[in-house]
Protein backbone atom coordinates (compact mmCIF):
# COMPACT_ATOMS: atom_id res chain seq x y z
CA UNK A 1 0.00 0.00 0.00
CA UNK A 2 1.22 3.55 -0.91
CA UNK A 3 0.25 6.83 1.42
CA UNK A 4 -2.29 7.82 -0.85
CA UNK A 5 -4.00 4.88 -1.10
CA UNK A 6 -3.24 4.35 3.01
CA UNK A 7 -5.13 7.96 2.98
CA UNK A 8 -7.85 7.45 1.08
CA UNK A 9 -8.79 4.07 2.61
CA UNK A 10 -8.45 6.72 6.12
CA UNK A 11 -11.03 9.13 4.80
CA UNK A 12 -13.28 6.64 3.58
CA UNK A 13 -13.42 4.86 7.30
CA UNK A 14 -12.72 7.99 9.28
CA UNK A 15 -15.45 10.77 8.97
CA UNK A 16 -13.76 13.13 11.77
CA UNK A 17 -11.54 15.65 10.00
CA UNK A 18 -9.80 16.21 13.63
CA UNK A 19 -9.65 12.51 13.61
CA UNK A 20 -7.87 12.39 9.93
CA UNK A 21 -5.75 15.17 10.95
CA UNK A 22 -4.13 13.07 14.20
CA UNK A 23 -3.31 10.64 11.85
CA UNK A 24 -1.39 12.44 9.50
CA UNK A 25 0.53 14.17 12.47
CA UNK A 26 0.84 10.99 13.61
CA UNK A 27 1.93 9.86 10.79
CA UNK A 28 4.80 13.10 10.15
CA UNK A 29 6.53 12.22 13.68
CA UNK A 30 6.44 8.61 12.80
CA UNK A 31 8.32 9.31 9.36
CA UNK A 32 10.67 11.79 11.29
CA UNK A 33 11.48 9.29 13.72
CA UNK A 34 11.69 6.68 11.01
CA UNK A 35 14.79 8.83 9.78
CA UNK A 36 16.23 9.17 13.08
CA UNK A 37 16.49 5.66 13.45
CA UNK A 38 17.22 4.80 10.29
CA UNK A 39 14.26 2.93 9.62
CA UNK A 40 11.71 2.89 6.42
CA UNK A 41 10.14 6.75 6.54
CA UNK A 42 7.55 5.47 4.38
CA UNK A 43 6.37 2.26 6.38
CA UNK A 44 6.22 4.10 9.30
CA UNK A 45 4.19 7.05 8.15
CA UNK A 46 2.17 4.22 7.14
CA UNK A 47 1.38 3.14 10.02
CA UNK A 48 0.39 6.54 12.12
CA UNK A 49 -1.64 7.25 9.02
CA UNK A 50 -3.77 3.88 9.59
CA UNK A 51 -3.09 3.82 13.38
CA UNK A 52 -6.82 4.82 14.31
CA UNK A 53 -8.33 3.12 10.81
CA UNK A 54 -11.36 1.74 12.64
CA UNK A 55 -11.63 4.32 15.43
CA UNK A 56 -15.22 5.29 14.50
CA UNK A 57 -16.16 1.87 14.36
CA UNK A 58 -14.95 1.18 17.97
CA UNK A 59 -15.42 4.24 19.67
CA UNK A 60 -18.19 2.96 21.86
CA UNK A 61 -16.21 -0.16 22.51
CA UNK A 62 -12.53 0.65 23.16
CA UNK A 63 -11.44 -3.19 23.87
CA UNK A 64 -11.96 -4.04 20.19
CA UNK A 65 -9.99 -0.55 18.53
CA UNK A 66 -6.88 -1.45 16.93
CA UNK A 67 -8.11 -5.22 16.71
CA UNK A 68 -10.84 -4.48 14.50
CA UNK A 69 -8.21 -2.13 12.49
CA UNK A 70 -5.61 -4.38 12.58
CA UNK A 71 -7.62 -7.21 10.83
CA UNK A 72 -9.02 -4.82 8.17
CA UNK A 73 -5.38 -3.78 7.31
CA UNK A 74 -3.91 -7.87 7.55
CA UNK A 75 -6.65 -8.72 4.96
CA UNK A 76 -5.98 -5.95 2.80
CA UNK A 77 -2.69 -7.25 2.69
CA UNK A 78 -1.07 -4.37 4.84
CA UNK A 79 2.75 -4.80 5.75
CA UNK A 80 2.78 -7.09 8.77
CA UNK A 81 4.70 -4.80 11.11
CA UNK A 82 2.53 -2.44 10.57
CA UNK A 83 -0.75 -4.15 11.72
CA UNK A 84 1.37 -5.49 14.21
CA UNK A 85 2.36 -1.61 15.66
CA UNK A 86 -1.57 -0.27 15.00
CA UNK A 87 -2.73 -3.48 16.70
CA UNK A 88 0.07 -2.70 19.70
CA UNK A 89 -1.26 0.91 20.02
CA UNK A 90 -3.75 0.67 22.00
CA UNK A 91 -2.26 -0.52 25.60
CA UNK A 92 -5.93 -1.88 26.81
CA UNK A 93 -4.85 -5.43 25.09
CA UNK A 94 -1.25 -5.54 26.76
CA UNK A 95 0.34 -6.67 23.42
CA UNK A 96 3.79 -6.66 23.87
CA UNK A 97 5.99 -4.40 21.61
CA UNK A 98 7.62 -6.48 19.02
CA UNK A 99 9.47 -3.39 16.99
CA UNK A 100 10.55 -0.34 17.53
CA UNK A 101 8.08 0.53 15.55
CA UNK A 102 5.17 -0.87 17.86
CA UNK A 103 7.16 1.58 20.78
CA UNK A 104 7.03 4.64 18.34
CA UNK A 105 3.83 4.67 17.28
CA UNK A 106 2.72 4.22 21.05
CA UNK A 107 4.49 6.85 22.64
CA UNK A 108 3.80 9.52 19.32
CA UNK A 109 -0.16 8.96 19.58
CA UNK A 110 -0.59 11.42 22.53
CA UNK A 111 2.26 13.89 21.57
CA UNK A 112 -0.08 15.18 19.08
CA UNK A 113 -3.06 16.02 20.84
CA UNK A 114 -0.47 17.73 23.78
CA UNK A 115 0.92 19.95 20.89
CA UNK A 116 -2.18 21.04 19.63
CA UNK A 117 -3.45 22.10 22.92
CA UNK A 118 -0.15 24.16 23.11
CA UNK A 119 -0.71 25.52 20.15
CA UNK A 120 -4.60 26.47 20.92
CA UNK A 121 -3.04 28.68 23.81
CA UNK A 122 -0.79 30.46 21.94
CA UNK A 123 -1.72 34.14 21.04
CA UNK A 124 -1.09 33.45 17.33
CA UNK A 125 -2.75 29.73 17.38
CA UNK A 126 0.14 28.53 14.83
CA UNK A 127 2.57 25.51 15.37
CA UNK A 128 5.56 27.73 13.54
CA UNK A 129 5.37 29.95 16.99
CA UNK A 130 5.21 26.89 19.06
CA UNK A 131 9.26 25.63 20.81
CA UNK A 132 10.08 22.48 22.50
CA UNK A 133 10.51 25.13 25.66
CA UNK A 134 6.82 25.70 25.31
CA UNK A 135 5.92 21.99 25.39
CA UNK A 136 8.55 21.24 28.33
CA UNK A 137 7.32 24.01 30.53
CA UNK A 138 3.29 22.99 29.84
CA UNK A 139 4.05 18.80 29.57
CA UNK A 140 4.96 19.90 33.72
CA UNK A 141 1.18 21.82 34.39
CA UNK A 142 -0.72 18.93 35.48
CA UNK A 143 -3.98 20.36 34.60
CA UNK A 144 -2.83 21.53 31.07
CA UNK A 145 -3.82 18.80 28.14
CA UNK A 146 -5.18 16.25 30.68
CA UNK A 147 -6.16 14.09 27.90
CA UNK A 148 -2.55 13.40 26.71
CA UNK A 149 -1.15 11.00 28.35
CA UNK A 150 1.87 12.19 29.76
CA UNK A 151 3.03 8.86 31.00
CA UNK A 152 2.84 7.52 27.79
CA UNK A 153 4.87 10.00 25.99
CA UNK A 154 7.49 10.11 28.45
CA UNK A 155 8.14 6.41 27.85
CA UNK A 156 10.30 7.91 25.01
CA UNK A 157 13.43 7.49 27.31
CA UNK A 158 12.70 3.92 28.00
CA UNK A 159 11.27 2.27 24.65
CA UNK A 160 13.10 4.55 22.31
CA UNK A 161 16.49 6.11 24.26
CA UNK A 162 15.17 9.84 23.74
CA UNK A 163 15.13 12.64 26.00
CA UNK A 164 11.83 13.74 26.27
CA UNK A 165 13.28 16.95 24.85
CA UNK A 166 14.81 15.15 21.64
CA UNK A 167 11.27 13.70 21.77
CA UNK A 168 9.48 16.85 21.47
CA UNK A 169 11.81 18.03 18.95
CA UNK A 170 11.38 15.35 16.33
CA UNK A 171 7.63 15.56 16.75
CA UNK A 172 7.47 19.23 16.73
CA UNK A 173 9.37 19.40 13.49
CA UNK A 174 7.51 17.03 11.58
CA UNK A 175 4.08 18.61 12.66
CA UNK A 176 5.37 22.11 11.62
CA UNK A 177 6.07 20.47 8.32
CA UNK A 178 2.84 19.33 7.62
CA UNK A 179 1.28 22.48 9.58
CA UNK A 180 -0.88 23.62 6.61
CA UNK A 181 -2.26 20.09 5.92
CA UNK A 182 -3.45 19.72 9.28
CA UNK A 183 -4.87 23.52 9.80
CA UNK A 184 -2.38 24.58 12.26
Amino acid sequence: MIEQEALNLLKQKVQNQNLIKHCLAVGAILAALARHFNQDKEKWRLAGLLHDIDYQETKDNPQEHSLIGAKMLEELGVDKEICQAVKAHNEIHGIPFQTILDKALFVSDPLTGFFVAAVFVLPSNKIADLTTENIINRFKEKSFARGSNRQTIKKCQELLGLSLEQFIEIGLGAMKEISLEIGL
